[in-house]
This record gives C-alpha cells, sequence and structure tokens, in this order.
C-alpha cells in the first residue's frame, strides 16, 4: 500500500495508469487477483487518508485520492507537499545566482536543503518508478548541494565547507567536481597536503573502477596546489544553475 501511495505522490495532480500502478507492484509477474489487490489498496489508502484529514471516505474519492479513466489522480495543493516548496526556493536560488546575489543564493539554497530530511523514498519499497524518481530526486539534491558549496567558498566560507565536502566526496567517489571544491576549500585553509591527497583518492578510485583519469579542471587545480600557485575560490562555476531539478511537482512530505 505504501508503494501505491509513493507512486500517485510523485505524480501528484496527475493520472496514474491502472498499467503503471500494477507494473510498480508486481513487475512483469503480476497475480491473477492483481487488480483486486490493488483495489484494495486504494480503498484502504482512502480510509486512512479520511481518517487523517477527518473527511469522509466518499470525500476523500472526489476530492483527493480520485478515480480517473484508466487510472487514479492524487489531487494537491501548492503547499502540501515538501517537494514544491523545494522547487520555489531553488527557482528564488538560481535567480540570485544568476544576478551575482551570493549572499541571497546562500541563504535561499540552504533553506532549500533544509527541506529534506534524509534519502528520497527511504521506506518505500522500489519498483521501476519510484527507483527512476528516487535517483532523480537525489540527484537534484546533490546538485544544488554542489551550487550551494560553490557559494560558500566565493564567500570565503572555506572551513565551513569542509565537514560536508568531506562526507559528500566519500559518498560520491567518483564526483569530480564534489572533489576538485574540497581540494580548493582544503588549499584556501592551507592544508595543501590533504589537497593533493584528495586528488590522488579520486585519480584512484577512477582509473580503478572506470579506467578514467581525472578530467582537465581536476588536473588543473591539482598541478596549481602541487606548484603552491595561487587560487580563488571561484571554481569556475558562477552560471545560472538553470533546470536543476526536472521532478515534477510530487512527492510525499515523507520524501524528504
Amino acid at each position: 500500500m505504501r508503494s501505491v501511495l509513493a507512486t500517485l505522490l510523485v505524480h501528484a495532480d496527475q493520472v496514474v495508469p491502472v498499467s503503471s500502478l500494477i507494473r510498480e507492484l508486481w513487475d512483469e509477474d503480476p497475480p491473477v487477483s492483481c487488480l483486486t489487490t490493488l483495489q484494495t489498496y486504494i480503498l484502504n489508502l482512502r480510509k486512512l487518508l479520511a481518517s487523517a484529514a477527518g473527511l469522509t471516505s466518499r470525500q476523500v474519492a472526489s476530492e483527493i485520492l480520485v478515480t480517473r479513466s484508466g487510472g487514479y489522480l492524487f489531487r494537491t495543493g501548492q503547499d502540501d507537499l515538501d517537494v514544491h516548496r523545494f522547487h520555489e526556493l531553488v527557482a528564488d536560488g538560481r535567480r540570485a545566482l544568476s544576478s551575482g546575489d551570493d549572499v541571497t543564493a546562500l541563504a535561499t539554497l540552504t533553506s532549500a536543503l533544509q527541506i529534506w530530511r534524509g534519502p528520497a523514498l527511504v521506506d518505500v519499497a522500489a519498483g521501476r518508478i519510484i527507483e527512476g524518481r528516487r535517483q532523480q530526486f537525489e540527484e537534484s539534491r546533490l546538485v544544488v548541494l554542489e551550487y550551494l558549496v560553490d557559494t560558500q567558498l566565493r564567500l570565503g566560507m572555506y572551513r565551513e565547507v569542509l565537514t560536508e565536502l568531506a562526507a559528500l566526496t566519500a559518498d560520491n567517489p567518483y564526483h569530480e567536481g564534489l572533489h576538485a571544491q574540497y581540494m580548493r576549500a582544503l588549499y584556501l585553509n592551507g592544508r595543501r597536503a590533504q589537497a593533493l591527497e584528495v586528488f590522488q583518492r579520486l585519480r584512484v578510485n577512477l582509473v580503478n573502477h572506470l579506467g578514467l583519469e581525472p578530467g582537465l579542471i581536476a588536473q588543473e587545480l591539482h598541478r596549481s596546489i602541487l606548484n603552491a600557485e595561487p587560487i580563488d575560490a571561484q571554481g569556475g562555476l558562477r552560471r545560472p544553475i538553470g533546470d536543476i531539478v526536472r521532478m515534477s511537482s510530487a512527492g510525499a512530505s515523507r520524501v524528504y
């Protein structure tokens, strides 16, 4: 039942075909009773929603979890889901970055990321739809984190970003952009040896696991640090975020 609710919520205000829900629950091997079981899940969800919202099941069926031709639709308001607010804040941060207002961008992107309360859809058994949307949510969060760190570096917050970057690079061992930011932050904090170690760790991971050398940006930064050359905190990322969040306006408040 939780998977049904999650599938409906990540497609909030859109009709989800019955066939998609069945595929999400049972992949390519649905039982003979799959349609009846799905209808039971929908009925139970309506009862739970009615109890939570103080409505009747009939009201829920007509106003919230609605039957449509060939499927179901979960109707929401703009402020009902965390992801809606996340979209709004990221859009505000994008505008601030585009205008060169790093202080506003820092506050806005920080607020957007504070909406998250853990990995997306972590407590839902994932079929194809949920897993695809989960990866989309996580990638969007990672991109916003990268721009937030870049903004902090431009504002001279070198020490403040170290703990976050240590965790991010450990969780994303092949992400060259995050490693370059970590190298830059360490070097600007006077920790040249550790910055070089970060590059070596990145290179070992890329070569051993993917057969690739680090890209030009990471290599040039490594060369500058190796030669003790002065660098700035720009990192080459002052450009509009663009469409960094390509999610539908959907997601349960528990998603984050």
